[in-house]
C-alpha cells in the first residue's frame, strides 16, 4: 500500500476492560472473565467479557444472572475505571511515539495516519511492530485495520479478532463487503437498517448501487454518506483535534426494578436532569436539543427529542422539555432504563438568547447599563469589564459526560 494514497490504521483493543484486568492479575489469564457495573443486582449488565468467556456463549449486554447460568465458573468483576484510563493513555502514548496524527475515538480505539512514516517500510510490518509493542509493553492484545480511509480501516479491524491485522483496499470492497447484510456495515444501526429494508436495500451492495434520490428522500444527507462508504469512499481526515469536540452531555440510569407509573418516571427524569445540568455547567456548555431514551422490559429502546430556540443548560429548562417528552411519548410499558441527553452543544459564552415577549422587558431595563459598559470596553479594552466572573472550574464528577468520553480529558491535558 506504499506510494499511493493515504495509509490509515484503526487500532482496536480486544476485550479491553477484561484484558486490562488479566494484565493486572495474571492468574485470570485463560479464564472466562467479565466486567459488570453491579454484579449483585439485576441491573448488573456485562460491559465486556474475555474471549475465553465468549467461547462459552457469553456476550456483552448479557445480564449477570444469565451469564452465570450459562457459565457457572465465570469470573465477574466490577469496573476499575482509573485502571482502564491509565492503560488507554499508555496505549495512545505508544501510537504517538510514531506520529502525532493520532485520533482517539473511544477509550479503546483510535485512528492513526501513517502515510508519511510508511515510506520505506511496509504498512503491515509497521502494524506488526505497533501490535507487538502494545502486547509486550502493556500485555494487551489489539487488532489493526489497514486501509486508504477511516471507514475501511475500521471495517478491517473488525474482521479478525483477537490480535488480527487486516488490509482492506478499495478495490476489495465489492468482493469482501457487498454480499453482507447492511446491518453489518459500520455506521448502520437497527433503525437505519429497517429504513433501508423498507426501500428494498438489504445488503451493502444494494446500498452501493442505490439511487441517490431514493436515499436522500428517505435518509437525507446521511443516506448519500452511507452510499459513499458502501463504495469504499471516505474523505475524512485523521484529526487529532477532534478530542476537543463535545457534541452532547447525557446521563442514564438502569433501575433495580422496572418503573411502572408516571410519577416514578418523573422523579427519575428530575434526577437525570440535575446531573446533566451539573455537567453542562462544569463544562461551560449549553445545548439546543434535549433527548430522552427509555428502554422497556423487552429491551426495546425508544428515543424522542425536542429542539429549543435558545441553548439551555439549567436544570429547570432541561426538565421542562424532558418531562414533556416522557409524558407525551411513554406508552405505559415498564421501563428498566431511562436517559436524558442535551446535544448540539455550544460554549455558554457563545449563546445568544432570542428576544421574546418575556425577555424583551429584561433587556430594555439593562440597555442603559449595557451602553455604559460598551463605552468603557471601547476605551479601555473588552476585558476591562465582563458580565460576571469566569472561574476555571476544577474537574469534578459533574464535569464528566460519560466514562467512555471522559478518557479524552487525558489527551487534552497533553497540550
Amino acid at each position: 500500500m506504499n506510494g499511493r494514497g493515504r495509509i490509515i490504521f484503526h487500532i482496536d483493543m480486544n476485550s479491553f476492560y477484561a484484558s486490562v484486568e488479566q494484565a493486572y492479575h495474571p492468574e485470570l489469564k485463560g479464564k472466562p472473565v467479565a466486567i459488570a457495573g453491579n454484579p449483585s443486582e439485576r441491573k448488573g449488565i456485562l460491559v465486556t467479557c474475555s474471549y475465553e468467556a465468549r467461547a462459552k456463549g457469553i456476550f456483552t449486554t448479557m445480564a449477570v444472572w444469565e451469564a452465570k447460568r450459562q457459565c457457572p465458573n465465570l469470573i465477574v468483576l466490577p469496573p476499575n475505571f482509573e485502571r482502564y484510563r491509565h492503560a488507554s493513555k499508555a496505549m495512545f502514548d505508544i501510537l504517538r511515539s510514531y506520529t502525532d496524527l493520532v485520533e482517539p475515538v473511544s477509550i479503546d480505539e483510535g485512528y492513526v495516519d501513517v502515510t508519511e512514516i510508511a515510506h520505506g517500510i511496509e504498512a503491515i510490518q509497521l502494524a506488526k511492530m505497533i501490535q507487538t509493542r502494545i502486547l509486550h509493553e502493556l500485555d494487551l492484545p489489539c487488532s489493526i485495520g489497514i486501509a486508504p480511509n477511516k471507514f475501511l480501516a475500521k471495517t478491517a479491524s473488525d474482521m479478525k479478532k483477537p490480535m488480527g491485522i487486516t488490509i482492506l483496499r478499495k478495490r476489495d470492497v465489492e468482493k469482501m463487503l457487498w454480499h453482507l447484510p447492511v446491518i453489518e456495515m459500520h455506521g448502520v444501526g437497527s433503525s437505519t437498517s429497517n429504513k433501508l429494508k423498507e426501500i428494498g436495500i438489504a445488503t451493502i451492495g444494494d446500498l452501493a448501487r442505490s439511487e441517490d434520490y431514493l436515499l436522500k428522500a428517505n435518509l437525507g444527507k446521511n443516506g448519500l454518506r452511507l452510499k459513499n462508504r458502501a463504495q469504499g469512499i471516505d474523505q475524512r481526515e485523521v484529526d487529532p483535534n477532534s478530542i476537543y469536540d463535545t457534541k452532547s452531555v447525557g446521563h442514564s440510569m438502569t433501575f433495580p426494578s422496572d418503573l411502572m407509573i408516571l410519577s416514578e418516571l418523573q422523579t427519575a427524569i428530575e434526577e437525570l436532569c440535575m446531573r446533566v445540568a451539573k455537567r453542562l455547567d462544569a463544562k461551560k456548555l449549553a445545548g439546543h436539543t434535549v433527548s430522552i431514551l427509555f428502554r422497556d422490559a423487552d429491551w426495546h429502546n425508544y428515543t424522542r427529542s425536542k429542539t429549543s430556540q435558545n441553548a439551555i443548560f439549567k436544570k429547570k429548562d432541561i426538565e421542562v422539555i424532558a418531562l414533556s417528552l416522557i409524558e407525551k411519548h411513554w406508552n405505559g410499558n415498564p421501563v428498566r432504563l431511562l436517559g436524558v441527553t442535551v446535544s448540539n452543544v455550544v460554549d455558554q459564552s457563545d449563546t445568544v438568547e432570542q428576544l421574546s415577549l418575556f425577555t424583551y422587558e429584561k433587556y430594555a431595563k439593562e440597555e442603559p447599563i449595557r451602553k455604559v459598559v460598551e463605552e468603557l470596553q471601547y476605551k479601555f479594552g473588552k476585558d476591562m469589564i465582563t458580565k460576571g466572573i469566569k472561574h476555571a472550574k476544577k474537574p469534578t464528577y459533574e464535569s464528566k459526560t460519560s466514562f467512555s468520553k471522559d478518557f479524552l480529558d487525558d489527551h487534552r491535558e497533553r497540550g
